[in-house]
């Protein structure tokens, strides 16, 4: 394909990829089917992000009643509908191209299900919290799909779910610094865009197939986790007749010591020693798991 003009400003350094992971399908929760790219044994985290998973659930499979402490989940849907519901209250239902950013701090129980007919997918991002932030209140930020911010230039459009990219900006609150952009290229597209020096980063491809970080590498087709690495950006090309569609996340590393004991995420093990207790004696954020239960009416073992 002809290429076309290069989209935002130039990069001194881009970023190369230094890793690449193909993800595949796994069992989680209650007969759902994740592909996870971060959290699984070749790659147990990449500071801040401790799971990627991109979900296929179709009812009656889900992801029934199961708790939360020390870091935030963003689930953001691409086909279909997931029902959230938590101990506090919240429920709500979001759609395809819909997103919820939801803080866990000292302590969610919540379940989230299938809403529609059909396969519901979508991609969750785990994000830890810096130890300052992680026994903070739970809290939820959620956008409707038509409220995305997005942009177009050049055969590229972006969705800015957090951050800023061709001089959009996402309303996000991000409390670990974080960019999270979903790039639709289209045939012959170049993008370069700007990733702040000192965060890590990575590509996960969703549709088609794209080159990145350097023009003469192999191309990287749906499903794939690139991990880049250090430079103050990404470059991509879509060389292909079809559409690529692909996320770049970025986000300051923490570098804090990290314990996790399934969804549960401390500093020290002594800190997820009390959290079990905790969760256990439904005591210090866990006082309304006592005598909740979602409207699923099961529970997720962990």
């Amino acid at each position: 394909m002809p290429e076309r003009e290069s989209s935002c400003v130039g990069l001194n350094e881009p970023r190369l990829v230094v890793r690449k992971f193909l993800a595949r399908p796994q069992h989680e929760g209650v007969g759902a089917i994740v592909r996870r790219s971060i959290g699984r044994f070749e790659l147990r985290h990449f500071d801040p992000f401790l799971v990627l998973d991109e979900f296929s659930v179709t009812a009656p499979a889900g992801f029934p009643d199961h708790p939360h402490r020390g870091f935030e989940t963003v689930t953001y849907m691409l086909q279909g509908a997931v029902t959230h519901e938590d101990f506090d209250g919240h429920k709500g239902t979001i759609g395809p191209g819909d997103l919820q950013w939801m803080t866990a701090g000292r302590g969610i129980v919540h379940s989230e299900m299938p809403a529609a007919q059909g396969t519901q997918k979508g991609l969750q991002l785990w994000i830890n919290l810096s130890s300052k932030n992680k026994m903070i209140e739970p809290r939820y930020q959620e956008i409707s799909s038509k409220d995305i911010a997005e942009a177009t230039k050049d055969g590229i459009k972006v969705r800015v779910i957090a951050g800023e990219a061709l001089g959009t900006k996402s309303p996000i609150y991000t409390r670990t610094p974080t960019m999270y952009l979903d790039f639709t290229l289209e045939p012959g597209a170049h993008l370069q865009q700007p990733v702040p020096e000192s965060w890590n980063a990575f590509v996960y491809v969703l549709e088609g197939e794209g080159t990145f970080g350097r023009l003469k590498s192999s191309p990287v087709n749906a499903h794939h986790l690139l991990l880049l690495g250090s430079g103050d950006g990404l470059e991509a090309w879509n060389k292909s007749s079809k559409l690529l569609r692909f996320i770049l996340v970025g986000g300051e590393p923490l570098c804090e010591p990290l314990v996790q004991f399934g969804p549960f995420v401390m500093n020290t093990q002594e800190e997820i020693d009390q959290t079990i207790d905790d969760f256990e004696n439904y005591a210090n954020g866990f006082e309304k798991a006592r005598h909740w239960r979602s409207e699923s009416g099961l529970t997720l073992d962990f």
